[in-house]
């Protein structure tokens, strides 16, 4: 590895362009929350529960882009650069054809979405309007997801994290116009904010084409869908599936539990739609450091440097749960002013107060399973962690916020415990995973191989 090379995979470059890309990211949903919010709890609670459905919309592209990833960061790490060509432009197609029906299917049965939640009929027409418009745009989101993930394998993190800064003013702006009445405007409230979201992912796509265009060996470009190979359409759903899955189970949990936040009421949603949307700083400092173990764990073992990526993984698990205990005790320490910046509402307050302490037992263990969870997902190991997940996620986080939350009326502290014993019992048994060290006997180039001479 060259002395460039080296310095583009080091942890630190690779995290910290990550963590501010996922941060500017994760900021168009809070930026939407945070001017909203100046107009109306009530409109912050309908946007919120929409976003959590757009959410897991979006992760349904993680079948793709998730299995894109590792093999990618294997195949790269091999030098297999016409096999990265050819894959990549096979994924690209599938997240398209996906991204566009899953647009069609919110656009048109947002309202049906929106009841699952049994919301306030006030909350679900406002709910319904953000949804339906910014639902029809998560197939932008899917072609950034693959896009991303060809420049993220080759640890172009920094174009990324760009083109995340520019949207985010992009769309400030955008919401700016639409609620703050400049030029003598009118307010277009929650419509408004829709429309701006979806003009800024069209930016997005514009932006990171025009990156891919500069960056990239070969041009961007979507596979005939006759000349797709089966081999690797069958690899990347066999690694993409389970990868996504972990992911997709704990966002159904938690669009489970969040419907058990609305029997505890308005007051206790807006609560925990704000806490969260401080309390992600944390866990998208957890998620750069999953990231950015991956890229690294994925290119050594497609080097075949296998103890090198036993120690990565260690080391950085170590990284991950030390940053994570001390940001969440600063954002505890910073709790009231933080949550004054969404309301003035003291119940609110006190009680996000109360979570964001929880959160310090808590975001340790979460940022343990991530960064876990990265290297065995970059190995191949991609089933047992989501098999582990759907025992823990829905054997002891749901049934445990609902025992705790509901039946001993702890409401939403007993949730955020569900919710800490859930995380620390995943990560002691990834630990216990990835120190047994099966996943070395893995081998993507021979799996793919043999799905080759099955097609034929």
């Amino acid at each position: 590895m060259s002395k460039k090379e080296s310095m583009r995979f080091g942890i630190l470059s690779l995290t910290w362009p990550i963590f501010l890309e996922s941060l500017f990211g994760m900021l168009l949903g809070t930026a939407d929350t945070l001017m909203l919010s100046h107009n109306s709890d009530g409109a912050v609670a309908a946007v919120g529960v929409a976003n959590q459905i757009l959410t897991v919309a979006s992760l349904m592209f993680g079948f793709v882009t998730v299995g894109m990833g590792v093999i990618l960061n294997q195949w790269l790490g091999a030098g297999k650069l016409r096999d990265v060509d050819r894959l990549s432009s096979t994924a690209l197609t599938l997240n398209v054809g996906m991204g566009l029906l899953m647009s069609v299917g919110l656009l048109v049965f947002a309202d049906e979405a929106l009841l699952l939640f049994k919301l306030p009929s006030n909350l679900l027409a406002e709910g319904s309007i953000y949804l339906s418009i910014v639902g029809s745009s998560v197939f932008m989101i899917a072609i950034n997801m693959a896009l991303g993930t060809m420049l993220r394998c080759r640890g172009m993190v920094k174009e990324m994290m760009l083109i995340s800064l520019g949207i985010n003013v992009f769309h400030i702006i955008g919401n700016y116009v639409a609620l703050m009445e400049p030029f003598g405007l009118p307010t277009f409230g929650v419509h408004g904010v829709a429309v701006s979201t979806w003009i800024s992912r069209g930016v997005a796509v514009i932006a990171y084409l025009i990156v891919c265009k500069h960056k990239l060996d070969q041009p961007v470009r979507l596979a005939a869908p006759w000349r797709m190979q089966k081999a690797d359409i069958s690899l990347i759903f066999k690694l993409g599936i389970p990868s996504a899955g972990e992911h997709i189970s704990y966002n159904l949990s938690q669009v489970v539990i969040t419907y058990l936040v609305t029997i505890l009421g308005a007051a206790a949603l807006t609560t925990k739609i704000y806490t969260q949307n401080i309390t992600s700083f944390v866990f998208i400092f957890s998620m750069a450091i999953g990231q950015g173990t991956q890229i690294i764990v994925g290119h050594l073992i497609g080097k075949v440097y296998k103890e090198d990526a036993y120690r990565s993984g260690i080391q950085y698990l170590k990284l991950a749960v030390l940053v994570s205990f001390v940001i969440s005790g600063l954002l505890y320490v910073t709790a009231e002013p933080l949550l004054k910046l969404f309301t003035t509402d003291p119940e609110i307050i006190r009680l996000g107060k109360l979570l964001m302490l929880l959160s310090i037992l808590l975001e340790p263990a979460r940022a343990s399973n991530m960064v876990l969870i990265s290297c065995l997902n970059a190995a191949g190991d991609v089933k047992f962690p989501v098999m582990i997940g759907l025992i823990s996620m829905w054997g002891i986080s749901v049934p445990l916020a609902y025992v705790l939350g509901i039946v001993f009326n702890l409401g939403l502290v007993g949730i955020w415990i569900a919710f800490a014993m859930d995380e620390w019992v995943r990560s002691l048994v990834m630990l216990l995973r990835w120190q047994h060290r099966g996943w070395q006997q893995l081998n993507l180039f021979a799996a793919r191989e043999l799905g080759t001479r099955k097609v034929g």
